[in-house]
């Protein structure tokens, strides 16, 4: 299988880059928002620690269910149409989940909210990744900044659990706004690759990766503060913001210097990094720099793995590629919180650890199943 010309990406200008970023922004405080507000749900409505990890699980079965219809609507529809409507239900879910008077739902709010998210992702993802390294880190890293903030909105809700959810609709207003006056970016079609039984074998290599990724980003972040509770370090929510502050850290870097480092080999020593962080996490001392180094070492993997699919497969089969990912945010929080309700917090670094290993072995099989596309030389 040969690699395919990449035509020149256009320039990095605010018409390309406005409206996605705020809608990058947006996601990134979204997902981020479930784990640290995990003692608000709890305090609200009851429910269990083994429990409360359901709600997280919801959102992500909805932004499983939705880059599918992404990319089937994208066949007949304009970027800018789909990715305004997944925005409208997202703004929509939100809002339920801040004003439900019950568990069941907020539960229901956070699968329409979902399902929003994974369409704006699913769309978006797909143009940028087509445009560029460049362009698919940025907004990846104007991601990482909502996620950032987001854990410490939470924690400056004053316990109101209305406040951090009503913001992230005040939030998708704000961003269809932007994509009035600005739009949205077409996405950069190429041929299919040759060869359709080695595209399969890819395929799924890439669905595997994207759904362990996922997984430890989000078991990272939604599950560190409880841990690092446990340990008697009161100042939690900050570190956890630390940990999507390294992550943004690092998308800035890649935007600048990724291009200089073959996809693949750039993603293979990340997520071998971030088995190190997870193993020193379960040392008291080390927990708070190992959950930020985490983030460190997690920020370059997803914008550069869509980079790398691009390489080798038509961008438009993004969005159903990123099911995956959310099905890894599905099992995650759940299987998270029921180990550590049932060996103690402990659990936690140890499952992430895990999981990173697990992902480094996936990687070093995608490696060596796209090794022939992967030797063209670096997009823009």
């Amino acid at each position: 299988m040969t690699a395919h010309h990449t035509p020149p990406s256009p320039p990095l200008t605010m018409v390309l880059l406005a409206a996605g970023t705020a809608a990058f922004f947006t996601l990134g405080v979204i997902q981020a928002m479930y784990g640290p507000a995990f003692t608000l749900f709890q305090d609200r409505f009851g429910v269990s620690t083994a429990g409360v990890g359901l709600i997280a699980s919801a959102h992500f079965v909805g932004s499983a269910l939705a880059p599918p219809l992404v990319g089937i609507l994208l066949i007949r529809f304009t970027l800018r149409r789909v990715v305004v409507a997944a925005l409208l239900m997202l703004a929509l879910g939100v809002t339920l989940v801040a004003l439900a008077p019950s568990w069941p739902l907020a539960i229901a709010g956070a699968l329409l909210g979902g399902f929003g998210l994974g369409g704006v992702s699913g769309g978006l993802n797909a143009a940028y990744a087509s445009i560029g390294t460049r362009a698919v880190n940025l907004v990846n890293a104007v991601f990482g900044l909502g996620s950032i903030l987001s854990p410490l909105l939470v924690a400056g809700a004053g316990g109101n659990l209305s406040v951090p959810f009503l913001t992230v609709a005040a939030l998708c207003g704000l961003t269809l706004l932007s994509a009035r006056i600005w739009g949205f970016p077409a996405m950069r079609e190429q041929a299919l690759p040759p060869g359709p039984g080695r595209a399969g074998v890819q395929v799924g290599f890439f669905l595997v990766l994207l759904a362990c990724y996922v997984g430890l980003e989000v078991g990272f972040g939604a599950w560190a503060g409880r841990h690092l509770q446990s340990l008697g370090y009161t100042s939690f929510a900050v570190i956890v913001a630390g940990y999507w502050g390294g992550m943004t850290v690092a998308r800035v870097l890649t935007g600048l210097l990724g291009a200089r480092v073959r996809p693949e080999r750039l993603v293979l020593v990340c997520t071998a990094l971030t088995v190190l962080c997870g193993l020193a996490a379960t040392q008291a001392a080390l927990a708070p720099a190992a959950y930020i180094l985490a983030g460190l070492a997690l920020g370059p993997v997803f914008g550069t793995t869509l980079v790398w699919t691009t390489r080798s497969l038509p961008a438009r089969w993004v969005p159903f590629l990123l099911t995956s990912g959310s099905v890894g945010g599905i099992v995650a929080p759940y299987g998270l919180g029921v180990l550590a309700a049932r060996f103690g917090q402990e659990a936690i670094p140890l499952t992430l650890a895990g999981l990173a290993a697990a992902l480094v072995a996936v990687v070093w099989g995608t490696l060596r199943v796209t090794r022939p596309a992967s030797a063209s030389p670096s997009a823009a």
